[in-house]
């Protein structure tokens, strides 16, 4: 088992009179892939339990025996404990029908569907010993952005989980999990749910409002009453030295200062974690790059945000939900190759604020083509009115509507249409208008057919063929619109979000009703003119290429 030394010192001879007992795995390398949530996060999470009392058992980069061994340590200690219960478990999940499993290392993200079935660590088994302390049982899920292949049996991530009574339990990305877990869990008297929120976790289970998992009363309040004996004296050792030098190599934080380190001191206190940090150097080409990016603390805005601007620019990112997965890793390295920048994947400050300007520009440009198109299209719809109303017949109106069933002088094509056929009506023969009433309050297309079988010159012919098209048309719509209203609803925009949509749909011109976050009939067709407009899928409803465009023009009438 792979435990830092670290970690082993500070292990408490009994948990028995620990302020709580964890469970804290984190698996970093998944062949070329390595999660934020890797050895130095492992190390500060547990570390900071272990400094409020808590007996932790901690592994990191495991395989299945190694996290079965280390769940049976923390299972062993829970004996007479009354304090919190923490399990941290972080990096690749699958999912199916029997519960959802973490993946060893050895497993990579491969589809082997028997392999992670048989080896991968239940949660369920977690679950199900947390469920013995309700109140006080927490358990911590970070998602990598890994995307491991399920198979015909399984499925990527934890899925939904079956959270028993008094059990809380949070999940999101590996790297907010890992802020959390570091800066905010072990912070005496804080408050759970709004620690959530902060980091954009998803909150489970047992989740009372005010809900604090270590109280600051209950902090360094347990004393062993029988302490074991002194072990004897270990041989003195430069611990000044060799903290000193640690503390230098991790500033240096590369192959040659690890390498000082274990030249001076190859037994010394960090020897181990020193040699896994030159490993993963030696192994990951892009190491330096990578550190330099965590070390920036993206947040979750400030990663959706980047997502946004590559979408801008023509990358595909496979999704904004600030998770830079695959897809995104992807796209960052074609913009750094068009760039002319290291092809690494990874996100320097100088390169982000290098992208955010080309998309900035990029805005400007693509709203500038908007507005030129708009206003041809307003000049085009105009000149066409203008030419029925030179004519002034029956057959221009039905020709501007077919062009422009949304156009400017719709509603005036619509209303002049509406006096001809009441006239018409006024004229017509009693048996073909009680067969046209008849159509119009059936309504539908062979209604209309028929009616027309009937009477192919009546007095409602025009109507009844102006009718058809219309209803095809929107039969079309319709279909699509089942399908854009399912992508707008897997965008789950939130109140102020649809109301920032309608806002800017407002300010440029497009009419979108009231700004108060429903979308209505006139917002649906702001959208339609905006995506029109803007060469995007047309639609009226916002999908995540729409969403893209709405707010760099937002942010551009902001610069």
């Amino acid at each position: 088992m792979r435990i830092f030394p670290a970690i082993l010192a500070a292990l408490w001879s009994s948990g028995a009179f620990a302020a709580g007992d964890a469970l804290v795995i984190g698996n970093s390398r998944y062949g070329a892939f390595d999660t934020l949530f890797g050895a130095t996060r492992v190390e500060a999470s547990a570390e900071a339990m272990r400094e409020q009392g808590f007996d932790v058992a901690a592994v990191q980069d495991a395989d299945a025996v190694e996290m079965r061994s280390a769940f049976a340590d923390f299972v062993r200690a829970l004996e007479g404990d009354d304090g919190p219960v923490v399990v941290i478990l972080a990096g690749a999940f699958l999912h199916g029908p029997g519960g959802a499993y973490l993946l060893p290392v050895t497993q990579g993200t491969g589809g082997n569907e028997a392999l992670a079935l048989t080896e991968g660590f239940p949660i369920d088994a977690v679950l199900a010993v947390l469920a013995r302390y309700p109140g006080r049982a927490l358990l911590v899920l970070g998602e990598t952005a890994a995307e491991p292949e399920g198979g015909l049996y399984l499925t990527p991530g934890p899925g939904a989980l079956d959270v028993p009574q008094g059990v809380t339990v949070l999940r999101g990305p590996a790297a907010d999990v890992a802020r959390f877990a570091t800066r905010e869990l072990m912070r005496p008297g804080r408050d759970l749910p709004r620690q959530a929120t902060r980091y954009e976790l998803e909150l489970m289970g047992y989740a009372p409002e005010g809900f604090v998992l270590l109280r600051e009363e209950d902090v360094g309040a347990r004393v062993d009453p029988d302490p074991a004996p002194e072990p004897d004296p270990e041989p003195v050792v430069d611990e000044a030295g060799d903290n000193a030098a640690w503390t230098l190599a991790q500033a240096g934080d590369s192959a040659e200062a690890y390498r000082t380190y274990l030249q001076k001191y190859p037994d010394g206190l960090h020897s181990a974690a020193a040699r896994q940090r030159l490993a993963a150097i030696e192994d990951e080409p892009f190491y330096a790059e990578r550190r330099a990016e965590e070390r920036l603390n993206l947040t979750r805005d400030q990663r959706r945000e980047i997502q946004r601007d590559l979408s801008l620019l023509g990358y595909n990112t496979r999704g904004i939900d600030g998770i830079f997965g695959p897809g995104t890793r992807s796209a960052i390295r074609s913009w750094q190759e068009r760039a002319r920048e290291p092809q690494s994947g990874y996100l320097s400050a100088a390169q982000i604020a290098r992208l955010d300007a080309q998309a900035a520009r990029r805005a400007a440009e693509l709203e500038e083509e908007a507005r030129r198109k708009q206003a041809e299209q307003e000049a085009a719809d105009r000149a066409f009115w203008s030419e029925v109303e030179a004519q002034g017949d029956e057959a221009s109106l039905r020709a501007y509507l077919d062009r422009y069933p949304e156009g400017i002088f719709a509603e005036d094509a619509q209303a002049l249409l509406d006096q001809i056929d009441q006239r018409r009506a006024d004229q017509a023969a009693l048996q073909d208008r009680r067969d046209w009433d008849e159509a119009q309050e059936d309504g539908s297309v062979e209604a209309y057919r028929a009616y027309l079988s009937k009477w192919p010159s009546g007095a409602f012919s025009n109507e009844a063929e102006a009718r058809i098209r219309r209803l095809q048309r929107e039969a079309e719509q319709d279909s699509a619109a089942v399908r854009a209203k399912a992508e707008e609803d897997g965008l789950n925009l939130n109140p102020v979000a649809r109301r920032l949509a309608e806002a800017r749909l407002s300010q440029l011109g497009l009419n979108p009703g009231n700004v108060d976050g429903s979308f209505d009939r006139d917002t649906r067709r702001a959208i339609r003119k905006y995506q029109e407009t803007r060469g995007l899928r047309v639609s009226g409803y916002l999908d995540e290429q729409t969403v893209v465009r709405l707010l760099a023009d937002g942010v551009l009438g902001g610069r």
